[in-house]
């Protein structure tokens, strides 16, 4: 009787574990779908963001009128909602200062 009791509960182990695993992967092909709607509604967000982009650009200009290179300068968003246009050689030793301040502060 006791080794009828260990075989019915090994049984119902297996039995469970195979429902686990029925329930893992359908929540795994349920992610996998999630992460892929994310990854294409990304894409679209960075293909919206990169035409803004342009079409600030190309509305942009300098003192003398002339277009500004966006390649030389980047739109820079601050935490209060101003937009500046920065030159990139400043955004970059700016990045290299924050950078050095984190890996000090750890």
């Amino acid at each position: 009787v006791a080794a009828q009791n260990c075989r019915k509960r090994k049984l119902n182990a297996i039995l469970n574990l195979e429902e686990d695993v029925c329930n893992l992967q359908t929540q795994k092909e349920s992610l996998k779908k999630e992460h892929s709607q994310c990854s294409r509604l990304i894409s679209q967000i960075k293909q919206k963001l990169n035409n803004l982009y342009c079409d600030i650009f190309s509305r942009l200009r300098d003192d003398q009128g002339r277009p500004v290179n966006p390649h030389q300068y980047v739109i820079h968003c601050s935490s209060n909602g101003s937009v500046f246009i920065i030159p990139k050689h400043l955004v970059k030793s700016e990045q290299k200062q924050d950078t050095a301040k984190e890996q000090k502060q750890r």
